[in-house]
């Protein structure tokens, strides 16, 4: 490629493309209540089209990965950017419930190809010394997109109209892939060679990391699947101040995010241990004291994001420093390891609502980070001095 194009000519439009993909992934968590208003579906089957889409990702990903590591990177990111804008535009006016489910069907299958390619072009854009600092710039793009995602797909449902807040992505993915068009120069993949990086499923540490990362998500998710939906009905809010909780949930996410981060590069199983245990507390305050009370349910929301979003970037390091010879499908591995757990969660969250209530995605969300630190803890006896050799890409975040 051509060293003359100046990195931060494109790197904006990698950022807003991967903040786009997660607002679709996500966004429907925003508009929980509207969906089930407008399609007439129980709530179960509202968090559906976020298993669906997270299930699709976990089974193929990987796959997909390898396959497309041999084409022009480059059109991969403009084709899957437009792929999902205009999947978002047909699912703004999707005329039922079945229709905007196959709509997420094409775009769940591309997500990990765009992530890994995401990241991949990121780092092509700058001298291999500054590999680091390009991964993580790039990593604010899904930093954002999975704490603001969310309330601003929430906010612009209830400032303008539920098409409004899904063409809001479409407008993002479109603006990226025009710009991706324009500014990036062509790609030329040197991928290593199948055998080189599928050798690493043969490592009992990346498989005790894969189920970590699986039970983590699950825990997660178990609950925010459902957080618009949990906030009206037990804490009895508007739609207008669940909108501002979100924002206020991803804000103490980008924070949370960030100390995380830094608590890695000196203590990876501490703080990877300590995660089930604190997403834990924050599950049973919200339990036990979430109310009306604006002023507590700040507080509340806010530990709960902090907690909630650190949980990506320590298992990504968790599982990633279990493969560091492989670090590209190391990562699409991470990928479809927390996407089957996004929609295990989703799932589970439905299945105890139904038997439970609303309130029984708390005793799901509790379960499921027992069965986490059980796994973390199993990882970190049998193979903890070798989860202390941290990527530098995660050093730097």
């Amino acid at each position: 490629m051509t060293r003359s194009i100046k990195p931060m000519s494109v790197m904006p439009y990698i950022i807003l493309g991967l903040f786009g993909l997660y607002t679709l992934e996500l966004g429907m968590v925003g508009i929980l209540p509207m969906i089930v208003e407008r399609y007439d579906v129980s709530v179960a089957q509202a968090g559906l089209l976020m298993s669906l889409f997270a299930f699709i990702v976990a089974i193929s990903g990987p796959f997909l990965v390898l396959l497309s590591s041999r084409f022009n990177r480059k059109k991969i990111l403009v084709i899957a950017l437009f792929c999902f804008s205009i999947c978002s535009v047909l699912s703004a006016f999707a005329p039922n419930y079945s229709t905007l489910m196959a709509l997420r069907i094409l775009p769940a299958m591309l997500h990990p190809v765009f992530f890994s390619a995401a990241f991949a072009a990121a780092v092509s854009l700058y001298p291999k010394e500054r590999a680091t600092h390009a991964t993580t710039v790039a990593f604010i793009g899904t930093t954002l997109g999975l704490v603001f995602g969310v309330p601003m797909t929430s906010w612009v449902a209830d400032t303008f109209s539920y098409e409004a807040s899904i063409l809001f992505c479409a407008a993002a993915t479109l603006l990226a892939g025009l710009g991706l068009l324009l500014k990036l120069p062509r790609q030329v993949n040197s991928a290593e060679s199948f055998g080189h990086q599928l050798s690493i499923l043969r490592k009992p540490a990346v498989w005790l990391a894969i189920i970590a990362t699986v039970l983590v998500f699950t825990t997660k998710f178990a609950v925010y699947s459902y957080a618009a939906e949990y906030l009206k009905n037990q804490t009895g809010m508007d739609a207008q101040t669940i909108s501002i909780m979100l924002v206020i949930f991803g804000v103490g996410g980008v924070l949370g995010n960030l100390f995380a981060g830094r608590l890695l590069s000196s203590h990876l199983v501490t703080t990877a241990l300590l995660f089930p245990i604190l997403l834990s507390a924050a599950y049973l305050i919200l339990y036990f004291f979430g109310s009306s009370s604006f002023a507590s349910m700040m507080l509340i929301v806010f530990v709960w994001g902090a907690i909630h979003t650190s949980g990506m970037i320590i298992t990504q390091m968790w599982l990633t420093s279990a493969a560091p010879e492989a670090h590209s499908f190391a990562t699409s591995l991470y990928v479809s390891a927390a996407n089957a757990g996004i929609a295990i969660g989703a799932w589970m969250g439905g299945v105890f609502i139904n038997g439970y209530g609303l309130k029984g995605t708390i005793w799901c969300g509790l379960l499921f980070a027992v069965l986490s630190f059980i796994a973390i803890a199993a990882k970190a006896v049998c193979y903890g001095s070798h989860s202390e050799a941290m990527p530098s890409a995660i050093k730097a975040y």
